[in-house]
């Protein structure tokens, strides 16, 4: 009698929570310039348990150890080690590991499209450089998963992911036998909501943590809900930048000048007509409506007509409609081609985002690739790289804010996390990083936010700010890239 076999090739009779054989590939090079670097990869799982000790789930992970630099043995208990991912909830962490942060990344030129005949190189603005690198698949994405039978509903949702990946990054230090070396956590998107509740669990944890890195950041999410105008308030200096970048308007006006009057109009100006309501004088509505459109481009009467408050899915119709094109979400400076008038979903619509549809399938291409030649990692199972259409419209948003009156929200403000954290750690250093044309994470928004903690001089010095001409995935402009690695290596290096 032969055996069954399943779909994907395996024992039908094989465990449900099995995994393939995790793979170290050791005397690897990552060489840019003069720059040399030897280190091992490894790709596994780590086995997750919560507090009662129950399987919780199986998290992939991509890990990166260096053990020399420019020829010098490496000295494991002093090199930092950094945990990175992405966020969605329900992406996985390929983006900000090929496209950015480790020592193999795929070339991207500008706003282009990436062709099929992608480039893979030595990354120029690999963090390798600085710390060990750790890639995090959160349960449910990539390779990880939720262990059978477990209740997905104690697994999707802010504040049970954080914990989740307390859990992982504990169960990391400890088969890695990394204790003594500084600790870091660096993520993106909804990964810096994730690193906002986290921060304060691994304190609570015990488990010292030197620093903490957040691209495109967006802790308050009561803004991103319908009707609130600190949303319009936030979208306006980015959507004045993307207007500057297609010559809609700001011509002749330096970049960063160009956002940062943009931000003033809006403190200003905009923020109070707003708060005005229907009570504001109809003359004083019109003359915001038209120095709107100095900054944005979008006609003086189509904003009179939204009572001054314009949508971004709007914005990305019409900013460059004229030359048959749409903008991004996720970085407004890409475009392509309008959608059909039939198609009207405005769902569909928001999901149509060209700067997410010019890199993500090579990035994808070139972490398989490396997969399976470099390391010999096998995994018969589907890579789920993206499924927030899944994961991220049922997640769990209700927080237990700290110090809070018992008050469970739906609408967190993550930053009371990041102010108790640094409160309670006040030699964790924090560096937050953004960019002009992100519609998805506006760096408005953040800003205003971490204004109203009211934080000391002394913990507000252990924060550093950088904003850069890109987008929400910093990574893929190449002088953004660049910079970050002369930010990054001030960030670690300082005490």
């Amino acid at each position: 009698m032969t055996d069954e076999k399943c779909c994907c090739g395996m024992d039908a009779t094989t465990d449900a929570n099995a995994v393939p054989e995790g793979k170290r590939t050791e005397g690897l090079v990552w060489q840019y310039g003069d720059e040399r670097i030897e280190y091992a990869a490894a790709a596994g799982h780590l086995d997750i348990y919560d507090p009662a000790r129950v399987l919780e789930g199986k998290m992939f992970n991509v890990n990166y150890v260096a053990s020399s630099v420019n020829g010098e043995a490496v000295d494991s208990s002093k090199r930092p080690v950094t945990f990175a991912y992405n966020g969605g909830p329900g992406s996985a962490s390929v983006p900000i590991n090929f496209g950015g942060l480790g020592p193999k990344r795929v070339v991207s030129e500008g706003e282009k499209f990436a062709s099929a005949s992608y480039e893979v190189v030595d990354n120029p603005g690999t963090l390798l450089r600085e710390t060990d690198l750790v890639f995090l698949d959160a349960l449910g994405t990539g390779w990880s998963f939720v262990a059978d039978g477990y209740d997905k509903k104690r697994v999707y949702g802010l504040e049970e992911d954080a914990r989740t990946f307390c859990r992982a990054i504990v169960r990391w230090l400890d088969e890695n036998n990394r204790w003594d070396s500084p600790l870091y956590i660096y993520g993106e998107s909804y990964g810096t909501m994730r690193s906002s509740v986290l921060m304060r669990y691994l304190g609570e944890a015990g488990v010292p943590l030197a620093g903490v890195v957040m691209l495109s950041a967006y802790f308050d999410w009561s803004q991103n809900l319908p009707g609130n105008d600190l949303y319009y308030l936030g979208m306006l200096p980015s959507f004045a930048s993307t207007a500057q970048h297609f010559g809609v308007t700001g011509q002749g006006v330096d970049v960063d000048e160009w956002f940062d009057e943009a931000s003033e109009f809006t403190a200003n100006e905009y923020a109070p007509s707003l708060m005005k309501g229907d009570r504001i004088d109809p003359e004083e509505k019109r003359r915001v409506a038209e120095k709107m459109e100095h900054y944005i481009g979008i006609p003086a009467d189509f904003l009179l007509a939204h009572n001054n408050r314009i949508e971004l899915e709007d914005f990305r119709a019409n900013i460059v409609r004229d030359r048959g094109l749409m903008c991004g979400r996720l970085d407004m400076r890409y475009t392509e081609t309008m959608t059909l008038p039939v198609q009207r979903n405005t769902f569909y619509f928001a999901c149509e985002d060209p700067a997410a549809h010019a890199l993500e399938k090579v990035w994808y291409g070139a972490f398989r690739s490396f997969l399976r030649s470099t390391l010999g990692y096998v995994n018969p199972a589907e890579y789920r790289l993206s499924v927030w259409s899944e994961i991220g419209i049922g997640w769990n948003w209700v927080h237990d804010e700290p110090g809070m009156d018992d008050t469970k929200t739906a609408a967190p403000n993550l930053a009371f996390d990041i102010a108790t954290a640094l409160r309670r750690s006040p030699t964790t250093k924090l560096a937050i990083l953004g960019g002009r044309y992100d519609a998805a994470t506006p760096w408005w928004n953040m800003d205003h936010t971490m204004s109203q903690l009211f934080l000391p001089a002394e913990l507000k010095s252990r924060i550093t700010y950088h904003r850069y001409g890109c987008g929400h995935m910093a990574y893929t402009d190449v002088p953004t890239l660049m910079q970050m690695v002369d930010d990054m290596r001030e960030f670690y290096a300082a005490e």
